[in-house]
């Protein structure tokens, strides 16, 4: 069996950015322009967008699994009002990757920039602006049982671990993509090299569709894998053969970001998307006995990490679990 896809949870206190650092682009499914600025923030803050284009000061959206307002083809978030943020997950993915605790994420327009498609671009951004460690202890949400959600033969499961682990199974018609699963350690540096330039995919003949309905309208092959029957249209192909499992872990990573703080436990993953992902995280907050708020240090390196390093925690065993209600 292959290494498991690990986050060692050994970042004992808060971070938040060092400086302020911005970018702009396209947006993936409005096709408009988009600036986006990245501000430090005070501690227990956690990840907050801010849609600085309403008027009145600008309307602020906390990042979190209960404020999800949609989750066709991306993750939008938004406030009772109907102000939304939507395509948040490879930003959320690369904040979580770097360990940023507190952010403020200004936006002026109603979606994340796409940049290339990856989280790639906004790691940059990280590395630019630089963290800063604060005087608060990391909170880490503790899975203390399994939760599982399904949707015609998709899945979606947390399962007890003392690290953030994942695996991850896809499977699609196209032999451009067929079947693909991974499970590797994202120890030193290997979620910033080996998942973040994963880019987001969709396929030609549904385009004119997606755009009729209002999505993919600042699609392109600047910004997305293009598959057109058995072939990749990309002139430079893709960037890891199994590019598209890689991207389906990295939105992942982004939508369990949403819990509010880094998962001790294991993700399993099969054909799953944002939908399925946002579900596990209600059916996981929705009960108390589920889960527990820790700090970081109270999870030590010298207790086992069943769900990453032990065959209990197999597709079979997972498939038993009776799914969440």
């Amino acid at each position: 069996m292959s290494p498991t896809t690990v986050m060692k949870i050994n970042q004992q206190n808060q971070k938040t950015l060092k400086s302020i650092i911005g970018c702009s682009g396209i947006g993936l499914h409005s096709g408009d322009k988009i600036s986006m600025t990245l501000h430090p923030a005070e501690v227990d803050s956690g990840i907050v967008f801010r849609r600085s284009d309403i008027s009145g000061g600008g309307v602020e959206i906390k990042a979190s699994f209960d404020n999800v307002r949609d989750t066709r083809l991306c993750t939008t978030i938004g406030d009772e009002n109907g102000v939304l943020i939507s395509t948040i997950e490879h930003l959320m993915a690369a904040l979580a990757g770097a360990g940023v605790d507190n952010a403020l994420v200004d936006v002026v327009g109603g979606e994340v920039p796409i940049m290339d498609g990856s989280a790639a671009p906004f790691m940059f951004l990280i590395d630019c602006a630089g963290l800063v460690e604060q005087d608060a202890p990391k909170r880490v949400v503790r899975v203390l049982k399994p939760v599982v959600v399904s949707d015609e033969g998709k899945s979606a499961s947390l399962l007890p671990s003392n690290e953030f682990s994942i695996d991850f199974e896809i499977d699609f018609d196209s032999s451009a993509i067929q079947r693909q699963s991974m499970r590797v350690d994202m120890i030193d540096g290997v979620f910033k090299n080996e998942l973040s330039r994963a880019r987001t995919f969709g396929f030609m003949h549904e385009v004119e569709a997606l755009r009729a309905a209002g999505f993919a309208k600042g699609g392109s092959l600047d910004n997305a894998v293009v598959v057109s029957g058995d072939e990749i249209l990309n002139e430079d192909g893709l960037r890891f053969d199994d590019e598209f499992v890689r991207h389906k872990i990295l939105d992942a990573v982004g939508d369990l970001y949403l819990a509010g703080g880094t998962i001790a436990g294991h993700f399993s993953g099969v054909c799953t998307g944002h939908s399925l992902n946002n579900k596990l995280l209600r059916a996981l907050f929705a009960d108390a006995s589920n889960y527990e708020w820790v700090n970081a240090s109270d999870i030590t390196a010298s207790e086992p990490a069943k769900a990453a390093n032990s065959t209990s925690w197999d597709r079979e065993a997972v498939a038993a679990i009776p799914a969440t209600a």
